[in-house]
């Protein structure tokens, strides 16, 4: 046998031991208890020391398992108020009718789940009934992100509450004809019910705890004191293996977020099959989450085991509901007794003498019917236990069992999640198990019926009461009557339109400096919300650091090292600078709850989060579309954007695809802008629809996003030309025309083409029509471009009003009217981009872009590789004007070859 001496040293083997005598005495006496007791009693004293030398603050590694049993024993739960019958009651009749929507609905193919809630009704009722505050009190209550697959239960409660009708039930799926429901939470398509998208799964805990900070960054400025809302979180265990899940529970650890619950549904299964099959997922939880930090209550068992855990008196039950794996359990919720007593008994003499005690009827209620997440009174011991708990988050793991009371053709099925319906004479033993009064002659033609037992029903009234005592109903989406912020002076915005003479400026400092003079505006500065994941020095942004601060709730503790620098590190509680670290999902997650607090808590707050554009859209646009279903406001600025820009990094940074994933989402106003004039006015025009007087027709729940570069380029002055303002927003405006751009043009009837080029690739089509106008006598026109996307929805609009009978032409078309000779649009992204408006565009249209990977090397080589640089434009242009016919074909081959290209 190995030594275990000669195992593995102890940190602990590094520090001198001072009574060797003593310790030896120690480690005996372990392996005497194992020896005469077994290593199971010896687990136990150690597991029972090291919780005592916890509870007496003395620093050792915590334990991250406990046994498989509740947290909270019987004896320590407290006695819930309320009336148990009466709620035993409402949540009837919501498990009733969450079943009888999807059923009807499923006749016309909408498909929907039921399982889910089954396992979870009571994790909510209760929730409802005693601790989810609502929003009437102080506008902001509390925050309540609900499982999306558990919405069922979720529109029933609101059917009984009288918020929906029948109707609206009879449209579960069915939004088309305006008195529908979605099919998960969705604020965007039902604004008064829901705050919180959450069926993506994964964003719905990540964002769950950026909501809390949120809350704490809100009170912690004097923004609004929310330090009564408290964030639940009502998450699946198979949603739990999204990275984004669990990205984030240390940073709620660090900041104490005791303002915020996890409740994790343990019914064992995913979406299609056990979620650990050959494991136990609550104790991988319990262990991943204690490892954090966090604080854990498990709820495992219902009432009807504590016969079975006053009988085991050498621990053997426990031991053995420790090693049966998960898919295991699920099996026993379909076995009979005989089965159970043979596979979980039967492995253990002293488990076997117990089940001799014990009725079939009693083992089968503890394996089919008793877990700690169907029993109101274990959940409101772990609630109450939560929202007392501080210091630190909390995490329920509440066992349940997929499609509980659905009747056995349902409970623990691998299938249950695709199941959609329930037959009739499954409806009739569902009644009489919940004991509802429904009679056979309320199934007319086979249809199930809903049940309501009135509107002014002893249910209906305790349920409106305790709504009434919490604060209102829940969960409610406030749209608060909100004065427009003011909006900041002209001055601020019409600095820029001088531009910057000889000085070279990025427009990624533009921003920045646009940022700072914003900030210090008296009446909406304290509003903006800056976050930026670990790159503000990237971006030009540590000048914001002392006058700003970095938020920290701790403050700051040490002697930052450039404390003696004028821009040095400083943290403060108050600090309004979000920096998250190397986190892109977080920082998303942080704008999602800046972005809505105008709904969540009535504070209209100005979020801008500022990314490399590469790693923004690519990697969390997914939480981009839940930004937009939230209904979230802000600017998204992708900074070092395009293809050839950021000199030398390579592939992997090289951003030509962005405004194509952006362009998708329909709540993205997208822009690439030029120049600094440019960035002036699409942010001031931004505060405007977002937080001002937003237009007739406008809708103020956008977002903004705007490509910026970290080339330095010189900065020109607005043009004085008419309609360039109305040109920035729109997408499109003539920057100059060859005569105007004071080049050489050889003949008054010269060769004319329209140069469009957006972003960074504005300076060498610029340097392209000097080159066509002094080397080749072609006049050329040069269009900022200022957003693609915005020209092309502008002009599907146009289409879609002609179909209606309505004459309107689209913008682009309006703005190039007249416009001679053929066009080519050029950007640093792919061509797919400029490409957006060509159907629209009467002229000849071309284009060039960035398409295919990025490379590592200088600019000047990396647009000439993908045949982008000034000198691939002017042959682009002599290729399209030869075809025309209006300049030699030679002069194109000649062109290339003098370009070398």
């Amino acid at each position: 046998m190995t030594d275990p001496k000669a195992i593995q040293p102890s940190a602990l083997d590094q520090l001198p031991d001072r009574d060797p005598e003593e310790t030896a005495e120690w480690q005996a006496s372990l392996d005497a208890v194992a020896k005469a007791a077994g290593p199971h009693r010896a687990a136990y004293l150690m597991r029972r020391t090291l919780e005592r030398a916890e509870g007496n603050g003395i620093a050792l590694p915590k334990l991250l398992e406990t046994d498989y049993v509740n947290t909270i024993p019987t004896a320590a739960e407290p006695t819930a108020p309320g009336d148990p019958e009466m709620e035993r009651k409402i949540t009837a009749w919501n498990r009733w009718n969450a079943a009888a929507m999807v059923t009807r609905g499923a006749k016309h193919g909408v498909g929907g789940h039921i399982a889910t809630f089954a396992s979870a009704a009571w994790l909510y009722e209760t929730g409802f009934n005693h601790f989810f505050r609502g929003k009437e009190a102080d506008g902001s209550g509390d925050q309540l992100y609900i499982q999306g697959h558990a919405s069922p239960g979720i529109y029933a409660r609101a059917f009984l509450d009288g918020r929906l009708t029948e109707q609206h039930l009879d449209n579960f799926r069915q939004e088309a004809g305006g008195q529908g429901l979605p099919s998960y939470p969705h604020p965007r398509r039902l604004p008064w019910l829901w705050e919180f998208p959450t069926v993506s799964m994964g964003l719905g805990p990540l964002s769950a705890i950026y909501q809390a900070r949120f809350n704490r960054y809100l009170t912690n400025r004097a923004i609004k004191d929310v330090s009564a809302s408290h964030v639940w979180a009502f998450l699946g265990d198979g949603e739990m293996d999204e990275p984004e899940s669990t990205a984030a529970l240390a940073l709620a650890s660090r900041e104490g977020l005791d303002n915020l619950t996890f409740v994790i549904n343990c019914n064992l299964q995913r979406l299609d099959g056990p979620v650990r099959a050959n494991f136990k997922i609550v104790q991988e939880l319990e262990a991943q989450f204690r490892g954090a930090g966090w604080n854990v209550i498990k709820s495992l068992w219902g009432s009807a085991w504590d016969e079975l855990f006053q009988l085991d008196t050498t621990g053997a039950l426990v031991r053995r509901l420790r090693e049966v794996p998960d898919a295991q359990v699920q099996t026993y919720q379909t076995r009979d007794a005989a089965y159970i007593r043979q596979d979980f008994f039967g492995k253990d003499p002293a488990l076997a003498e117990m089940a001799k005690l014990l009725s079939d009827d009693k083992i089968l209620e503890c394996f089919h019917l008793s877990r700690g997440g169907h029993e109101a009174r274990k959940v409101y011991a772990a609630y109450k236990a939560a929202v007392e708990f501080k210091g630190a988050p909390t995490v329920i793991l509440a066992q349940t069992v997929k499609g509980h009371t659905l009747g056995e053709g349902f409970a623990s099925k691998n299938a249950n999640h695709q199941m959609k319906k329930l037959s009739v004479d499954e409806f009739k033993t569902m009644r009489d198990l919940l004991e509802l009064p429904i009679s056979d002659a309320q199934f007319v033609d086979g249809v199930v019926p809903y049940g309501h037992p009135g509107a002014d029903s002893p249910e209906v009234r305790y349920l409106q009461e305790r709504r009434a005592a919490l604060g209102g109903p829940a969960p409610a989406r406030r749209t608060h009557a909100l004065a427009p912020l003011p909006a900041p002076a002209d001055k601020t915005f019409a600095s820029f339109d001088k531009g910057s003479g000889t000085q070279n400026v990025a427009t990624t400092m533009a921003f920045v400096r646009l940022v700072k003079d914003l900030v210090r505006d008296k009446e909406t500065g304290k509003r903006w919300v800056p976050i930026v994941p670990d790159e503000a020095r990237t971006f030009g942004m540590e000048s914001l650091f002392p006058s700003l601060g970095i938020y920290s709730p701790k403050g700051q503790t040490y002697e930052p090292v450039d404390r003696d620098q004028l821009m040095y590190y400083k943290e403060a509680q108050n600090g309004q600078i979000l920096n998250e670290g190397i986190t892109e999902a977080g920082s998303m997650a942080d704008f999602i709850a800046a972005s809505t607090s105008y709904a969540t808590h009535g504070e209209a707050m100005i979020p801008f989060y500022i990314f490399y554009s590469m790693f923004g859209w690519q990697r969390t646009a997914d939480q981009m579309w839940q930004l937009g279903d939230q209904l979230g406001r802000g600017f998204l600025v992708g900074a070092t954007a395009g293809r050839t820009t950021l000199t030398g990094e390579g592939l992997q940074h090289a951003d030509g695809h962005s405004p194509v994933i952006a362009a998708t989402n329909p709540a993205a106003l997208s822009y690439d802008p030029a120049f600094a004039y440019e960035i002036a006015a699409i942010v001031k025009d931004g505060l405007r629809r977002m937080y001002g007087e937003a237009a007739p027709g406008e809708d103020p729940n956008v977002f903004y996003y705007l490509t910026v570069y970290n080339e330095p380029m010189p900065q020109p002055a607005k043009p004085a030309a008419p309609g360039v303002d109305e040109g920035i927003l729109k997408g499109l405006y003539r920057f100059n025309t060859a005569e105007s751009a004071g080049v050489e043009v050889v003949a008054a009837n010269a060769p004319r083409i329209q140069l469009l080029a957006s972003g960074t690739a504005i300076h060498w089509t610029l340097k392209a029509q000097r080159m066509l106008a002094e080397e080749w006598g072609v006049a050329a026109d040069v269009w900022s471009a200022t957003s693609w996307t915005e020209l092309r929805r502008d002009a599907l609009e146009a289409d879609a009003a002609l179909l209606r009978g309505e004459e309107r032409t689209p913008y682009v078309r309006r703005a190039l009217h007249g416009a001679e000779g053929p066009v080519l649009a050029v950007s640093d992204y792919m061509r797919q981009v400029p490409d957006q408006i060509a159907q629209w565009v009467e002229q000849d249209w071309s284009s060039l872009g960035a398409d295919g990977f990025g490379l590592s090397d200088t600019r000047e080589a990396a647009r000439r590789h993908f045949g982008v640089d000034a000198e691939s434009v002017v042959v682009a242009a002599l290729a399209q004007l030869a075809r025309r016919g209006e300049v030699k074909a030679t002069a194109v081959k000649e062109a290339r070859e003098r370009y070398g290209l």
